[in-house]
């Protein structure tokens, strides 16, 4: 049976939505892996090629990565053949926002409609989807995306020159890691840390790795509340997988604002096969990512007591990091493996 993704984010385009149609071709349980079309620029030209595509392949199953969109010319050209059925895939604001305008709900109402089936990256999306459309619930499915055991093992181990280069011999590290935009909770951060008395504070060190907008405020914000912390930049994937060896918390207390939301947070499950515990935030999808009390803490985002209150549970009891970090480990290894979530995928189509 031929498979056919189209899509706009592919590799090596870079993000979580790229990544997870990447590892999921890159894992695809048969050996005849799906041909990928990535759309760019004319989105609109897509229905005469795909036209041309269904009536070539009458048996093939096209999955749909972007609900728009590319979702539109699909759901038009499906009318044309009737036994001719879509998948659409959903992360998360893609869903949300295609419903902040009634032109757009409309569309989106359409195409999810004649899909044969809904694939949520997350269960929030899929309980946001059951919520507004219930007839719809049966067709929705979750395949959570998944994280490479050998994406991590095969990276060069730069954790001491790291550790010697920003001196953090003797000191509990707290990473953050990832995009510099609001929502990631790196504010909230700095502002449970500075809610603890110097006391608290010493042998601690916080690290933020990554770029973006935020990342002048958050500056200004760390020198106004008197907290010292280290702000690498982007780094190199080599780079990334160290500075998740080396910390020893995963800090990472994302939110919801406006509706943007973390679809799932795969940055936990890969601080977790680092043998790390993480901190996140109770929003999006990150409950799939994390599980509370097994693989890390999880908090109310805007609660600052309560992030503050996690960060010195974690820092101050090394045999409770270890034991969750090793139970997430463990979790990550055997439910989250991309051959597992690939399969699962498929059997779906």
């Amino acid at each position: 049976m031929k498979t056919l993704l189209i899509t706009c984010e592919y590799p090596p385009f870079k993000g979580g939505v790229a990544n997870y149609y990447g590892q999921l071709i890159k894992h695809w349980p048969v050996s005849k892996k799906p041909e990928v079309w990535q759309i760019k620029g004319a989105w609109w030209f897509l229905g005469f090629r795909l036209f041309k595509y269904w009536r070539q392949n009458p048996e093939a199953s096209i999955i749909i990565g972007h609900i728009l969109p590319l979702g539109t010319p699909v759901w038009f050209v499906s009318k044309f053949f009737k036994q001719r059925k879509y998948v659409i895939v959903l992360h998360g604001m893609d869903f949300t926002f295609a419903h902040r305008r009634s032109r757009k709900a409309f569309l989106a109402k359409m195409i999810l409609g004649g899909a044969k089936k809904i694939i949520a990256a997350n269960s929030h999306v899929a309980a946001l989807v059951s919520a507004r459309y219930p007839k719809l619930s049966s067709k929705i499915v979750v395949v959570n995306p998944g994280v490479s055991q050998l994406s991590a093992s095969n990276q060069e181990n730069l954790a001491p020159f790291l550790r010697e280069k920003y001196q953090l011999s003797n000191q509990v590290v707290l990473l953050s890691l990832g995009r510099l935009v609001s929502r990631k909770g790196v504010d909230y951060t700095i502002k449970a840390l500075a809610s603890l008395s110097p006391a608290e504070r010493l042998g601690l060190a916080y690290v933020v790795v990554g770029e973006g907008p935020e990342k002048t405020n958050l500056r200004r914000l760390a020198q106004e509340l008197g907290v010292a912390v280290i702000f690498t930049g982007s780094v190199s994937e080599a780079e990334k997988w160290s500075w998740l060896n080396l910390c020893d918390i995963l800090v990472m207390p994302s939110r919801e604002i406006n509706d943007d939301f973390e679809g799932f947070g795969i940055v936990y499950l890969e601080a977790n096969l680092s043998g790390k515990p993480v901190i996140a935030g109770r929003s999006g999808g990150i409950s799939d990512a994390v599980n509370h009390g097994v693989s890390g803490l999880l908090v109310d985002p805007e609660d600052l007591k309560a992030i503050a209150t996690a960060i010195k549970s974690l820092s101050t009891d090394l045999a409770y990091r270890e034991k969750l970090g090793k139970q997430g480990r463990i979790r990550a290894l055997e439910n989250f493996s991309w051959e597992r979530k690939a399969q699962e995928f498929y059997q779906n189509l």
